[in-house]
């Protein structure tokens, strides 16, 4: 009695709650959108406080495989956009990036760079715009945002992987606090040509109201929570946090350019859900990334998101027929 008590004890303890398909050959393809876009907030007249920049936006379809440590994903934009080019124009998008795992800590490095950005209702201060054509077209305008990013998990049984549900999934449900070490390069510009806010606004008093580009980076810490619901199939996944970084803010103009020290608010929010099978998987995944720039009070607020279908199928590998002597 005592032998299979303490048998059943060990096994018990040493399972894990998620299992991992190494093992198996990963097809997946996924249908989505990112965006990016932007505010600036100053106290410009008494009708204008807020300007807000949009990006056009167009379905991605992308189409990968993953097996053993190999992942590889094409991403391709569909023809077409979401928005009317008439109101929006058309954007350009430049999104690369790459992650791995090591134990308890995920890294993660993205580039995104998006050209080509529309000013909502500018006609309150453009009088060749009218409800018509309510938006000031911008398409010298991009946004950079480089980063480099670290999830370090305190429980040692929370993986991304299985979090993410493409080559693993959850048995049970599981929680876990994080810390997120995080470096920033992110910003806007005209390259040089016309101001980053309409001339019609610009404070002659202020000469950030007359920028070309307004740029930052950024150093901290996000600590966070993450938890994994699962329900027979089905499992259900948020993460989110909040801190701070140290940051070095920039704004350059034709007369001028400076520099600041200051803070700045980080948040960090996931959300993952879906039908998760060991031979297939269908999933909801969403990613938010914000940053944010103020000088005094002008501020400069970004986020960068994405929402995407996510589904795949896991195959055994073929075995190779061994050669009768």
């Amino acid at each position: 009695m005592f032998l299979t008590a303490s048998f059943l004890s060990f096994s018990q303890e040493s399972k894990l709650p998620y299992v991992r398909y190494k093992e198996k050959i990963v097809w997946f393809t996924d249908l989505g959108f990112n965006t990016a876009p932007f505010k600036v907030v100053y106290p410009f007249n008494d009708d204008v406080s807020k300007l807000k920049y949009k990006n056009n936006m167009s379905l991605v379809l992308g189409i990968g495989v993953s097996y053993k440590w190999f992942a590889l994903r094409l991403g391709i934009a569909l023809p077409g956009t979401i928005r009317p080019p008439s109101r929006y124009g058309r954007t350009q998008y430049y999104d690369l990036g790459f992650d791995f795992s090591v134990k308890r800590a995920f890294f993660d490095v993205d580039l995104h760079v998006y050209n080509g950005y529309a000013i909502k209702n500018a006609y309150r201060w453009n009088d060749s715009l009218n409800y018509l054509i309510p938006n000031e077209l911008r398409p010298e305008l991009t946004s950079v945002s480089f980063s480099i990013n670290t999830w370090i998990f305190r429980n040692p049984h929370f993986k991304m992987a299985a979090f993410r549900g493409k080559t693993g999934a959850y048995t049970e449900d599981i929680h876990s606090f994080y810390i997120k070490p995080t470096f920033n390069v992110h910003g806007a510009g005209s390259n040089g040509k016309d101001p980053l806010i309409p001339y019609q606004l610009e404070d002659t008093n202020q000469t950030k109201t007359s920028a070309h580009s307004i740029t930052a980076v950024d150093l901290g810490v996000v600590p966070g929570m993450v938890y994994v619901k699962r329900w027979k199939s089905y499992q259900v996944g948020i993460m989110g946090g909040l801190g701070f970084v140290v940051q070095s803010k920039f704004y350059s103009s034709d007369s001028i350019s400076r520099g600041f020290l200051g803070l700045a608010p980080r948040f960090d929010v996931k959300f993952i859900a879906g039908y998760n099978q060991p031979r297939y998987f269908v999933m909801l995944v969403t990613d938010f990334d914000n940053k944010s720039i103020r000088f005094n009070d002008l501020s400069y607020r970004q986020t960068f998101y994405n929402i995407k279908i996510v589904g795949g199928i896991r195959l055994e590998p073929k075995k190779r027929k061994k050669k009768e002597d």
